[in-house]
């Protein structure tokens, strides 16, 4: 989930090159990182989780790269440390393209600049099709859901305790978790929090169980791929789970981000079951919709509500 940061610096520190809008110590560490002098700083459209920048550099430098790409969180936040330890299981068990870690810490990650952009060709659908499907071929080894640590969709935790079945863990651990907290958060009333209840203990009515629980980079849209032409270069901003692949399916729906070009490739790989795109599709996407009412407020609470109605909840 991601928004545009807004840059509000701490302080700058003037090197013989370019003066960096973050804090002395974070400063500190990317040059001892680098071993090299910055000649630009250029902020990127970043998530929740913390500011983001890309940094040229000239001369040799200690990374085989004349660009990085850093992210600052704030000092009461782990979440950089949990994204780069996302970033390094995707990269470890998965054929996409993820942007190698360099350093990962509770407020700093420091990885490789990727080229491209979040613009994607019939092409670059094709190839994103290609890759997702492979990665969901990827299974838990105990042949359960969830992961071994709790990860974050968009900066907000997201629990992840090894469950056996995935309609009890998506009950629990994704709608009613998430449903639960944005309406102590006050932004989901009494009665909608009911129907989401009511929902979550139906779910066998509209979905069924997987044959196996599989990979899931868990937050796949528009500003968190990067294509270049007709490749993918880049997945970033994961929130990684195991589960059902039609949630991440789903998903590139929910804001546009894929259309006919994937999922005719998708589905020549790996077979869709009949009523995903009439009715489980919706029902998935009340996840990522509960994500964005605590994200973004009210607004989204009556794509929310609609849902619910379409099963009579």
């Amino acid at each position: 989930m991601m928004k545009p940061p807004r840059t509000r610096p701490d302080s700058e520190l003037d090197s013989q090159h370019v003066a960096f809008p973050v804090s002395n110590a974070v400063v500190a560490d990317i040059l001892e990182l680098c071993k090299a002098l910055p000649v630009a700083i250029h902020p990127l459209s970043g998530g929740c989780i913390g500011e983001v920048y890309r940094v040229d550099f000239e001369g040799e430098m200690a990374l085989d790269s004349d660009r990085i790409v850093i992210k600052v969180g704030n000092a009461d936040s782990q979440s950089l440390a949990i994204e780069g330890e996302m970033l390094g299981y995707l990269a470890a068990h998965s054929t996409l393209p993820i942007p190698r870690i360099h350093l990962a810490t509770d407020t700093l990650l420091v990885m490789d600049w990727l080229p491209g952009e979040s613009k994607f060709s019939s092409g670059a659908q094709t190839h994103a099709a290609q890759l997702l499907a492979q990665l969901h071929q990827v299974t838990s080894e105990n042949n359960q859901y969830g992961f071994d640590s709790d990860t974050l969709i968009g900066g907000l935790a997201q629990p992840n305790p090894w469950t056996a079945s995935w309609l009890d863990f998506l009950a629990e651990h994704r709608l009613l978790y998430m449903a639960i907290a944005a309406f102590e958060e006050k932004k989901l009333s009494k009665e909608v929090l009911r129907r989401v209840d009511k929902f979550s203990h139906r779910l066998d009515r509209w979905l069924t169980e997987p044959l196996k629980p599989t990979l899931l980079h868990g937050d796949v849209w528009t500003t968190n791929v990067l294509a270049d032409g007709d490749r993918i270069t880049g997945f970033i901003d994961p929130a990684v789970y195991y589960g059902h692949p039609e949630i991440e399916l789903a998903f590139t729906t929910l804001f546009g981000t894929f259309d006919t070009p994937f999922f005719k490739q998708y589905q020549e790989i790996s077979s869709l079951d009949e009523g995903f795109f009439e009715i489980r599709r919706d029902l998935y996407n009340l996840y990522p919709l509960l994500v964005h009412v605590r994200l973004f407020g009210e607004g989204y609470v009556r794509s929310v509500e609609a849902t619910l109605s379409r099963v009579g909840c």
